[in-house]
């Protein structure tokens, strides 16, 4: 009976395994996603954390063939011709891409997991990295054992920063506004951009107060002391506006410049800071951890194209990574009952509401 079951995401975990065995190299690229043919990563070996201990998948190129290597032991337990880790990673891709459940069990690709000792989708792993290999840099020469972030767009389009209570940010609202016009906000529409365009003829606007969490708050000031602020600012104007590509909030914001910021010598103050917040939050920043600086995926962010594609953002190449992550991530709004946000309240004769920052890729 099969014992595996999935959701696209997790599977497309198997597949890059699968794919990146029988290729034995991680290619880069370039901002927008396209493969860059002279900019890869010779990969030594995959490794995984099993019930039966760590297991070693070393590539032999020469003899076209998978040895899989019990670590402690150095012993072989199989080898495997690559042509079988091809055949199984195009069968998987073809399951996946076809599959019309949220989650589904695969028979055959479990039946060659079982094979190959494998039987967990997701690697056991210390870190949030969801895959790690000991990859050669042609340039460099320097062997090292990298871990990977792995995205899918073979599913749904993921979550970059997870909304939560923890990414609430509260404002005052200020201007004319009493309990009259806190309630008609409140009641007159559910989009908010119906919402604030009534605030507005009140008269009213929002004064960022703070990020809600002290510990998001203290990440994002760790990464740039005005980051509170930008991100405030992009709320209101996705909150007030509708426009939810981020590349167009930061062009906004921008323009306005809210905290006055030098421009004159076309610095790009906003983007740059708020690139640094989408980049940690891909590499392991939690809203809700005390983060001390280091990226958790200490090789990159490996993405699965929709061709079947496997391609990789290297931290060596990270400008294209942060241009990537501007180009393809929107604001969404996430549910207001759950995570406590968007209705204006009072609080010792002031009047309070809280705008929540979620972030999801486009595709």
């Amino acid at each position: 009976m099969p014992k595996l079951s999935g959701n696209k995401g997790e599977w497309s975990e198997i597949y890059v395994l699968f794919r990146l065995l029988e290729i034995g190299k991680l290619y880069a690229a370039d901002a927008d996603l396209n493969k860059i043919e002279g900019v890869f990563y010779n990969i030594l070996n995959i490794i995984r954390t099993e019930n039966i201990g760590d297991l070693s998948f070393r590539i032999d190129n020469a003899e076209n063939k998978i040895s899989i290597i019990k670590t402690d032991s150095e012993e072989i337990l199989l080898t495997v011709d690559k042509t079988e880790f091809k055949a199984a990673a195009d069968k998987l891709y073809q399951e996946i891409v076809n599959a019309e459940t949220s989650t589904f069990v695969l028979e055959d690709t479990e039946a060659f997991l079982d094979k190959i000792f494998i039987n967990t989708l997701k690697a056991k792993s210390t870190d949030k990295a969801d895959i790690r290999m000991k990859i050669h840099d042609i340039n460099s020469g320097i062997e090292s054992v990298q871990g990977f972030s792995i995205k899918s767009r073979l599913g749904g389009a993921s979550t970059l920063i997870n909304a939560g209570k923890t990414t609430n940010f509260l404002y005052e609202v200020i201007g004319n506004i009493d309990d009259s016009v806190a309630e008609t906000f409140n009641t007159c529409s559910k989009k908010f951009k119906d919402r604030f365009n009534y605030l507005q003829t009140q008269n009213c606007s929002l004064k960022f107060i703070k990020a809600d969490h002290g510990v998001f708050e203290s990440n994002l000031l760790l990464l740039d002391g005005s980051l509170p602020e930008i991100c405030a600012y992009m709320l209101v104007d996705y909150y007030s506006s509708g426009i939810n590509k981020v590349a167009v909030s930061l062009a906004n914001v921008s323009e306005k410049n809210p905290l006055n910021f030098n421009l004159v010598n076309g610095q790009p103050f906003y983007e740059y800071k708020f690139k640094k917040l989408l980049t940690e939050c891909a590499l392991g920043m939690l809203p809700s951890t005390p983060w001390n600086g280091k990226a958790d995926a200490t090789g990159g962010y490996i993405i699965v194209r929709e061709d079947g594609e496997v391609l990789c953002y290297h931290l060596f190449n990270r400008n294209e990574f942060e241009d990537y992550l501007v180009s393809n991530t929107k604001f969404e709004t996430a549910s207001t009952s759950r995570h406590q946000f968007g209705d204006i309240y009072k609080e010792n004769g002031k009047y309070y509401i809280k705008l929540n920052l979620q972030v999801r890729f486009i595709k």
